[in-house]
């Protein structure tokens, strides 16, 4: 005779609430890092838009915490300049229909360089 055992399990998945999800900037800090920018790119003719674009990034990043855990963005501005002549190129080989591309190449490159801090 064989005896059947029933098993019941019962998973209970927790909510994580670590921490709240939260951004500490302020307008002063954006409207100075932005006026910086903004200056820095106009006097380099625009050779320096994306240290603008990374200064800027990197602010935002510093300031956003998610789930309890600050964000901390990576990226160089010497890496989006190789990333920014090459988008530029293909805009220009493909008559301007890459274009169409160039926000989701931008928001895959900031979200690649963009980790949670320890």
């Amino acid at each position: 005779m064989s005896e059947l055992t029933t098993i019941n399990i019962n998973q209970n998945y927790a909510v994580q609430t670590e921490g709240k999800s939260y951004f500490d900037g302020g307008l002063l800090q954006y409207i100075g890092w932005s006026i910086i920018g903004g200056i820095v790119t106009i006097c380099t003719f625009g050779i320096c838009y994306p240290w603008a674009i990374t200064m800027i990034l990197g602010w935002k990043t510093r300031h956003t915490v998610i789930n309890g855990r600050r964000l901390k963005f990576t990226g160089s501005a010497i890496g989006l300049f190789g990333n920014w002549i090459k988008w530029w190129l293909l805009c220009i080989i493909t008559l301007g229909i890459y274009s169409f591309w160039l926000f989701i190449a931008m928001e895959k490159w900031k979200v690649k360089h963009t980790i949670l801090a320890d």
